[in-house]
This record gives structure tokens, C-alpha cells and sequence, in this order.
């Protein structure tokens, strides 16, 4: 395959987006999942026509989605190490495994370790166990706006994540005590995320601002991210890809804290971007949807990404790959409000293919094929130390 300057590489992950139980989701307490299937039903079916087309109906059955007859690239991708959560899905697409997973706090933080947390901050802390970042703040909101303490929570997934309203802690202040939150959870304690929640509004109608951040662990590893820098190309994250990277081998960020800012960032690369790749995250189906079970906004999200992505696919350049995929689900039917270890799904499809150059097929495999795929797209070249093969010939 060879490669040229004008090469460019779009991925684009619908966070949250699940196509069906993993092998071992029953570990998890997520045995017969399947976001977009039950999603669909829920829904009374959804209408995507553009990743219709591309092979979506054909990954997995989706009420209302029917299976094309001339599908792109389509598939079902699977991790290769533990975890159902955003850091350890997108670290997976780009070729970084964990032997182990990371820790995770069902009881709560324990009292040493609150402690420790208390000391750094300088802040008092309540709630301290899995919560509903929302049920959350508007159970302790009053007492954080009372005393100062900081609003602390956890989930299933390997994060603590610290709330508090802007007329307390201003978001810079929030941001400083989560770095040092971050220190202090290391080692054995080293959760995948602490995440700054900034809230704002009077008692009874607390809202989230957009000022979310997640302070990741670095990848313990190389990622397919730094082999596309290293090979001298851009590499430009899309909303919360910086901060999950922990800014490893992303040379350059554009805003994404909601979908329309996402897909208005990549429109602009779309338009800009002379070679290299965008890497963006697409967080509301997860974030303001999936946790909070709202099918309808789900679905109606899913319809404004398909529409975009059926705009860039129709502007693809001979050079453009454009990968959609997703890090994990989040089954509306399924109990609870936490992530579900499932596959993801694969849809790419390059200029060529778009202008009927080139002929679909099914490729099932890693989530690291996304990142081997899109090395060898860019480059021509692979990382055989890395998990993953490419999709691509």
C-alpha cells in the first residue's frame, strides 16, 4: 500500500455505543447485553440511514436499520484486556492492553485513603460512594454549598470524580485539587480517571457546565498514537481524546464537550486538515443519555451523528479513511446505570470505496485493528509490538 502526504484518517467513537455482549460479560454482571439492539426496541427502531448503508444493519440486528447490499467495511470489534469504560476502550482501539484491571471502589473510597485525599485537597468530603453523578449533587449540593466539602463519587468504572459549584470553587481551583487527587491516587490505588464535575445553579435546579475534565493515567504503554507521531503526522484529539491519552502522542486538540461541537470540530478538519489523523470522541450517547437511560435522546443523538457522518462520507477525498466505531455500551434495558462490557462496532469506508473503488466485507477482531488500520492507511507501515492487524490491504 503506499502512502502519500495528502493521507488523512478520520475515527470517530459514539461513546457508549455497545453491539452486543462480550464472551465473558456475565463476569461483569452484563450477560445478554446489547446497546444499539435494545436501544432500537426501546426506541421503536432508529433511523441511520447513512451507517445503514456503510454495513450497520449487518453488524448486529437493529430494529429499523436494515442490512445493506453494498456495505462498507463492517464488523464487531472486542478488547483484548479487561474493563467497560471509556479509558481503557479508547486506550484498547489504539493498541494499549491491560493485564489487570484497573481499581475500582464499590464501597467507596476506604478511610486511609480518604484521608489522604482530605490532606491533599485541603477539602472535607461527602458522599464517597457509587453514585449517579446527578442523584449525587442534588443530594449533597446544599451541604457542599454549606461547608465547602467536595461532592465525591464513584461508579463501576476505575474513576473518582470530584463535584463542586462554581460560586465555591471556580473551575481552575477544581482542576488544581483534582491534579492533586490525581497524585495521590497512584500505585495500587491508581484509578483509570479522576474527573473534575463543576456544577452551578441554585438548590433544586443544579446543572453541570460544560466544564468537565478527566485527568487520566497515561497509557502504561506505546499506543498506535504516538507511532503516527513519531512517523512525523499530526495527530489532532477531538474533545476528551487529550485528556484519556493523558496527551501521549496527540499533537494538537479541538473542542468537543458536547456532540455538535465535536462533529463541528471535525467538520473543520475535514475542510483543513492537510494529512494525519482526527481522533474524536463523541461523549453525549454516554454521558447525557446512556447514565441516564433517556432512549429517546439517545436515539435522536445517534440520528444527528448518522447525518453527519453521512456528510463526511460523502466528501471524502481518494486519500480520507473514515472509521466509526465506539469504547462500550451502556444497555438502556439492562439494570443499573453503568457501562456493559460488549463488542463495539466497525464501520470504515475510504474515498476509493465511496466513489465504488472497492468492494465491503465483514471484519470482526481487536478494538486494535482501528489503530493498526489506521497507521497503515497513513503510513504504509505497522508496529508488529503492538496487538492489532489491520482491516486494510
Amino acid at each position: 500500500m503506499s502512502a502519500g502526504p495528502a493521507r488523512r484518517a478520520f475515527v470517530l467513537v459514539i461513546d457508549a455505543c455497545g453491539a452486543g455482549a462480550l464472551p465473558d460479560a456475565a463476569a461483569y454482571g452484563d450477560e445478554g447485553t446489547n446497546t444499539l439492539g435494545h436501544l432500537a426496541q426501546a426506541a421503536g427502531g432508529l433511523r441511520l440511514p447513512a451507517m445503514g448503508a456503510l454495513g450497520l444493519g449487518r453488524i448486529t440486528e437493529i430494529e429499523g436499520v436494515p442490512p445493506s447490499g453494498d456495505p462498507a467495511i463492517h464488523g464487531r470489534l472486542a478488547p483484548l484486556g479487561p474493563g467497560k469504560d471509556s479509558i481503557t476502550g479508547h486506550w484498547e482501539l489504539m493498541g494499549v492492553t491491560l493485564p489487570a484491571p484497573l481499581p475500582t471502589y464499590p464501597d467507596g473510597f476506604p478511610e486511609p485513603l480518604l484521608r489522604r485525599l482530605v490532606a491533599a485537597t485541603g477539602r472535607e468530603m461527602v458522599c464517597n460512594r457509587p453514585d449517579n453523578g446527578l442523584a449525587a449533587i442534588e443530594q449533597f449540593g446544599d451541604e457542599h454549598l454549606r461547608t465547602g466539602a467536595l461532592i465525591l463519587y464513584t461508579s463501576q468504572d476505575s474513576v473518582a470524580q470530584l463535584a463542586a459549584h462554581v460560586d465555591v470553587l471556580g473551575e481552575a481551583e477544581l482542576y488544581e485539587l483534582c491534579m492533586r487527587a490525581r497524585a495521590v491516587l497512584s500505585g495500587a490505588d491508581a484509578v483509570g480517571r479522576v474527573i473534575a464535575r463543576p456544577f452551578a445553579g441554585p438548590p433544586g435546579a443544579f446543572e453541570r457546565t460544560a466544564g468537565r475534565r478527566d485527568f487520566s493515567l497515561a497509557p502504561p504503554r506505546r499506543s498506535y498514537l504516538e507511532e503516527i507521531e513519531g512517523a512525523g503526522l499530526e495527530v489532532t484529539g477531538v474533545g476528551k481524546i487529550r485528556d484519556l491519552f493523558a496527551g501521549r502522542g496527540v499533537t494538537a486538540s479541538m473542542p468537543g464537550t458536547s456532540n455538535a461541537e465535536a462533529l463541528a470540530s471535525v467538520a473543520e478538519l475535514a475542510r483543513s486538515m492537510t494529512g494525519g489523523l482526527a481522533f474524536a470522541n463523541l461523549i453525549e450517547t454516554d454521558q447525557r443519555y446512556g447514565h441516564r437511560k433517556d432512549v429517546p435522546g439517545f436515539a435522536r443523538a445517534l440520528e444527528e451523528i448518522d447525518a453527519r457522518v453521512g456528510e463526511l462520507a460523502d466528501t471524502l477525498r481518494e486519500g480520507d479513511l473514515l472509521v466509526v466505531t465506539g469504547d462500550h455500551g451502556v444497555d438502556p434495558l439492562h439494570p443499573g446505570t453503568d457501562h456493559t462490557r460488549e463488542h463495539v462496532p466497525l464501520l470504515a469506508v475510504t474515498g476509493a470505496m465511496e466513489r465504488g473503488g472497492g468492494a465491503g466485507f465483514r471484519h470482526d477482531g481487536a478494538m486494535a485493528d482501528v489503530g493498526a488500520s489506521v497507521l497503515r492507511w497513513l503510513t504504509g507501515g505497522q508496529a508488529p509490538e503492538l496487538p492489532g492487524r489491520s482491516f486494510l490491504s
